[in-house]
C-alpha cells in the first residue's frame, strides 16, 4: 500500500485541480464478467505447470484493485527501445521493472513499488488499466496484462527445447511483441472485464492484482487493516495545507463496503504526530544541523503530553505492530520532502505510562538525495552504513541530534520547566479516567530513610463486597508517628553531608475523582536540599511475601499518573525535582492494577549525587 501510494504521489498531474485520489478495493470478479476473464486471459496462457492461471480462473476470481486519479497515468512510449522526450511512465512501470526513480523529490528510489504488485499476487499477474495524454496531448486509454513468474523450459512448436523468462503479456498481439490495447479497443475490453471506466477528462491508473495474498486474513479483515495502515503511513497527505488544499484523498472498500481511513487529527495517538508536524512551520519547531561539515539537515517538531493509551481494534493493533509503534508513544516520524513516512524512529521511553511524546523530522530539499540513498529498496529505514564520506556523517548525525532533542524534552529538572507536561489534577483525572481500574482499601507506609513503602488493596469498580480498611500504619510496622516531622536530615557535624529522606504524611489512600479510582501516597521531604523523587511500583502477592514488578503476559500493572504539588497541579513525569526542608506535602498519584495489592515505594536522591 505504501509503495503504491508513493508511486501515485510521484505521478500527480500538475494540471489537475484537487487532491490525488488513491483507492484500494478488495473483491471478486462478478458473475457477469467471469466468462470474459476466463476467455481473454486463458487465451495463449502457459500451462498450469508453469503459471497456475487457468486453474485459478475456473473458480471464483479474487482481485485487489489499487487505483489513483488526478495523476498523469502511464504515458510516453509503449516499447522500451523507443526514445521520446518527456515522461516515460509506461515503459518505466510496465517494461522496466526495477528501474530507479526519475522524479525529483519523489518518494520512490529503486522501483520496488513497481514490482510489489507482482509480489502481492499469488500468480504474479496483474492488469494495468491507465489513461494518459499521448504525444499529441490527446487522452488515450491503455490496457495490458502482465505476469512476472518463474522461468521454465518447454518444447516449442518445432520440437526444440527453449528456456522462457517467466514474463507473460496479454494485449495487442498483432506485432512482434505484445503491446497494450489502445483507445477504443482498450476501453471495450475493460468494459467486458468489468473494470471501472475513467471519467470524461480523467487520467490515472488502476492496477488489478489477481489472487492477492492477504497473509491469512479474510478480505474484510485485510480491508480494515489497510485502512489503518493508510493512516499510519500517509497521514501527512491527509492534512490541509496553508492554502486550504488537500494533497491526497484515500478510500478502502471491500465487496461494496466502505472501510473509513481514520482521521489523524482526531485519532490517538496519531494526533500527537499531527501536532508535531504543525510545529515544522512555526518557531516551536527547531532546525537540525550538522556542524562538521556544516549542513542544515531538516526541521524537527516535538510534542509531549499525557495521553490515554488507546484500546486499538485488531486492525489498528496490527497496523501499529507493522510500524513498530507501541501503546506508549515515544517515536519520531522520519520523512523526506515528499512527506511520506519512511519509518517511526523509537526514542527513549518517558518512564511514565501515561506520558507520551511524538516528533516529526522532515529533511530539507537539499538533503533529499542523501536520505534517499540511505534507504533500502523497501523505503522503510535510513541506514548511514549504506553511505560514505559526508553523506554518511549527515545521516548518522541526524539520529544523534534526534536523541539530543528527546533528552532535552524529557529533562526532568525543575517544577516549572518550560514545556513540561503539567495539568490540573482534575483535568488529568478526566483524561486518565478510562484507564483507572477500581481500587479500595488503604495500606501503610514504613519510613526506611530514603525510600518508603505503602500498600493498598485494589478491586474492580463493580465489586460490592469491598474489603474493610486496614489500619496498618508506620507505628504498627516500625514504630513512631506516621505524621511526625523527620529532622534526621540535619547535619550532625561539618564532615557529614545532608542525606535526603522521605517521610510519609499518613497512609496510602484510596480516592475517587470523577467517578474513578486512584491511589495517593502523601509525603514530605524534611531535608533542606534539592532532591529528585521517583516511584517504584509492584504487585504484592497475598500470603506469599513475594512481589511482582514484571507482569505476566496480558496482566495489568500499576502505573504512575504523576506528582501532585501542594497547589493541586499534576506533574506527569516519571521523576520530579523538589526542594525539601519544609512541611510541604507532595503526593504520588498511582493507577492501581485491578484485583491486586499495589505496593508503592517513593525514593529520593540529591540532585548533585553521582
Amino acid at each position: 500500500m505504501r509503495e503504491a501510494a508513493q508511486n501515485s504521489w510521484d505521478a500527480k498531474d500538475p494540471r489537475h485541480e484537487g487532491p490525488v485520489r488513491f483507492g484500494i478495493d478488495l473483491g471478486y470478479v462478478g458473475p457477469a464478467y467471469a466468462d470474459a476473464w476466463r476467455r481473454l486471459l486463458s487465451n495463449g496462457a502457459p500451462s498450469n505447470e508453469h503459471l497456475a492461471l487457468r486453474k485459478t480462473l475456473r473458480a471464483s476470481i479474487r482481485i485487489m484493485t489499487v487505483s489513483d486519479r488526478g495523476t498523469n497515468g502511464l504515458g510516453g512510449p509503449i516499447r522500451a527501445h523507443e526514445i521520446a522526450k518527456g515522461r516515460q511512465d509506461f515503459v518505466a512501470f510496465v517494461r522496466n521493472v526495477g528501474e530507479p526513480r526519475d522524479t525529483r523529490l519523489g518518494g520512490g528510489t529503486y522501483g520496488f513499488g513497481k514490482a510489489v504488485f507482482y509480489l502481492l499476487s499469488g500468480l504474479g499477474t496483474v492488469l494495468v488499466h491507465t489513461r494518459c495524454r499521448n504525444e499529441d496531448g490527446q487522452l488515450e486509454t491503455r490496457l495490458i496484462g502482465c505476469a512476472l513468474w518463474h522461468s521454465f523450459r518447454s518444447v516449442d512448436e518445432t520440437g526444440d527445447e527453449r528456456r522462457y523468462t517467466g514474463r507473460h503479456w496479454w494485449g495487442d498481439a498483432s506485432g512482434e511483441v505484445i503491446d497494450p490495447l489502445l483507445g477504443p479497443a482498450a476501453e471495450e475490453t475493460a468494459r467486458q472485464l468489468g473494470l471501472t471506466p475513467f471519467g470524461e477528462d480523467e487520467t490515472g491508473t488502476s492496477i488489478v492484482v489477481l489472487e492477492p495474498q492477504l497473509d491469512g486474513l479474510e478480505p474484510k479483515e485485510a480491508a480494515a487493516y489497510l485502512a489503518e495502515t493508510v493512516a499510519w503511513h500517509l497521514w501527512p497527505k491527509m492534512l490541509e495545507r496553508a492554502d486550504g488544499s488537500l494533497p491526497m484523498r484515500f478510500s478502502v472498500t471491500c465487496e461494496g463496503r466502505d472501510f473509513p481511513v481514520p482521521d489523524p487529527r482526531t485519532t490517538s495517538p496519531l494526533s500527537l504526530f499531527v501536532d508535531a508536524y504543525a510545529q515544522l512551520a512555526t518557531d516551536e519547531g527547531r532546525t537540525i544541523s550538522c556542524q562538521r561539515p556544516v549542513r542544515e539537515l531538516g526541521r524537527l517538531g516535538l510534542v509531549q503530553r499525557p495521553v490515554i493509551p488507546p484500546a486499538p481494534s485488531p486492525a489498528a493493533r496490527r497496523a501499529m505492530e507493522m510500524v513498530q509503534v507501541e501503546r506508549s508513544l515515544h517515536h519520531v516520524a522520519l520523512m523526506r520532502p515528499a512527506e511520506l513516512v519512511v519509518t517511526y524512529w523509537a526514542g527513549r521511553e518517558t518512564g511514565a505510562e501515561l506520558l507520551s511524546y511524538a516528533g516529526v523530522f522532515r529533511a530539507t530539499e537539499d538533503m533529499d538525495a542523501t536520505y534517499a540513498e540511505a534507504e533500502p529498496p523497501t523505503h522503510d529505514a535510513w541506514n548511514h552504513q549504506r553511505l560514505e564520506g559526508a553523506d554518511r556523517t549527515f545521516v548518522r548525525t541526524t539520529f544523534t541530534r534526534l536523541k539530543e532533542a528527546v533528552d532535552d524534552l524529557l529533562q526532568l529538572g525543575g517544577s516549572a520547566k518550560e514545556g513540561s507536561a503539567n495539568v490540573a489534577l482534575g483535568a488529568a483525572s478526566a483524561r486518565f479516567s478510562p484507564l483507572v481500574g477500581g481500587a479500595w482499601g488503604t495500606g501503610g507506609a514504613t519510613d526506611y530513610g530514603a525510600s518508603s513503602t505503602g500498600r493498598a488493596t485494589a478491586a474492580p469498580d463493580d465489586d460490592e463486597d469491598r474489603p474493610a480498611r486496614r489500619d496498618r500504619t508506620p507505628a504498627h510496622r516500625k514504630g513512631g508517628d506516621p505524621n511526625r516531622t523527620d529532622t534526621s536530615g540535619t547535619r550532625d557535624d561539618a564532615s557529614r553531608p545532608l542525606r535526603p529522606r522521605v517521610t510519609y504524611a499518613g497512609e496510602t489512600t484510596y480516592e475517587e475523582r470523577f467517578g474513578h479510582s486512584v491511589l495517593v501516597q502523601a509525603f514530605t521531604l524534611p531535608t533542606t536540599i534539592v532532591q529528585r523523587v521517583r516511584v517504584e511500583l509492584a504487585v504484592a502477592l497475598p500470603g506469599t511475601g513475594n512481589r511482582e514488578t514484571d507482569p505476566p503476559a496480558g496482566a495489568a500493572m500499576p502505573g504512575l499518573v504523576g506528582w501532585e504539588g501542594p497547589d493541586g497541579t499534576l506533574h506527569a513525569s516519571p521523576t520530579f525535582v523538589i526542594e525539601g526542608g519544609d512541611d510541604t506535602v507532595w503526593r504520588a498519584v498511582v493507577r492501581p492494577a485491578p484485583d491486586t495489592i499495589t505496593e508503592i515505594t517513593v525514593k529520593t536522591q540529591a540532585v548533585n549525587a553521582s
